[in-house]
């Protein structure tokens, strides 16, 4: 079930976006930073997880590692890319963005929020974005037949900084700070709902003109995305269905909490208006994603208790 803190996520991030499109002028002074703000929320995720962690774990299931990304990347964009060719062509090259893209650098927070296996979900994150600044323009160009001009190395710069500069820092606290970071953690969900509230100032206030002029166009740009992360998730989810209720939870997570702000930034730059706006609209499933995982995670153990009572041996 939804604990008090899920409301208060849920809160914080619809209202933010609410008060950006109506008071474009609050998240101005956010516009230019999503980056560094997506950078903390980074280091916070990663307080909870141990490099020792993501190392057994790959050393544990590489298999499935490997056939996580390759899902990610390539198999499932493809696939969705075609799906909505037939159902919604318009929205068909916003659907392959969102499918392409990395696992978000939030998603260890959601994962965190929903009992999902946090150190699987770091290493989706560190495996598939680095990966995006090739995959990704690769299936715009073949399925498309359209070469997009991107700098590989401003693209695996941007990426580098992003994911690992926050990784360092948390491995050198660790070392020689390590008293600082059990106040840190403390400290985590706050300041991680204050980060999540001034990047939808700074994104959605960039649209909210055009959010003002299109409100039909706004609504369907939602459920569109709202879809996407189902046709995300869902898979996601069955691709680890042998393993425990967290590796479920964890694929999941990893595979519908997309790294959207980065779809954002290239469809702006490539792209119409279209691809950015379904981009942040993305931001309304990414977080209510936590409402059917967590009802998932309670069915999902109930049926595992049920069993185990059922074969528990007479007395």
């Amino acid at each position: 079930m939804l604990r008090a803190k899920d409301y208060v996520l849920l809160l914080i991030v619809y209202a933010s976006i609410l008060a950006a499109v109506l008071f474009p002028r609050l998240g101005a002074a956010f516009q230019p930073y999503p980056q560094h703000f997506l950078m903390v929320l980074f280091f916070l995720s990663f307080l909870t997880v141990r490099l020792d962690e993501i190392g057994a774990l790959l050393k544990r299931s590489p298999g499935a590692v490997v056939l996580f990304t390759l899902f990610k990347l390539l198999l499932l964009p493809v696939a969705i890319y075609y799906l909505f060719l037939f159902l919604a062509p318009a929205y068909a090259m916003s659907a392959l963005l969102l499918a392409a893209v990395s696992t978000g650098v939030t998603a260890p927070f959601i994962s965190n929020v929903v009992g999902g296996n946090s150190a699987l979900v770091m290493v989706m994150v560190v495996v598939t974005s680095p990966l995006v600044p090739v995959t990704l323009p690769l299936l715009v160009e073949l399925l498309l037949g359209q070469a997009v001009e991107l700098s590989f190395i401003d693209m695996i710069r941007m990426l580098a900084t992003v994911i690992f500069i926050p990784i360092i820092a948390v491995e050198i606290l660790r070392r020689w700070a390590p008293r600082t970071l059990p106040p840190l953690m403390k400290l985590n969900y706050p300041i991680s709902l204050v980060l999540f509230a001034v990047i939808n100032l700074g994104v959605f206030s960039q649209y909210a003109d055009f959010f003002r002029r299109e409100p039909a166009l706004l609504i369907e740009a939602t459920a569109v995305a709202t879809l996407l992360c189902g046709l995300f998730a869902v898979p996601g989810c069955l691709l680890f269905r042998k393993g425990p209720v967290a590796d479920r939870l964890a694929g999941a997570v990893a595979a519908g909490n997309i790294n959207n702000v980065l779809v954002i930034v290239f469809a702006s730059r490539f792209f119409g208006p279209l691809e950015p706006t379904v981009a942040a609209m993305y931001l309304i499933p990414y977080f209510a994603v936590i409402i059917p995982l967590r009802f998932y995670k309670t069915r999902a153990r109930g049926k595992g208790a049920k069993g185990l009572r059922q074969e528990k041996p007479p007395e």
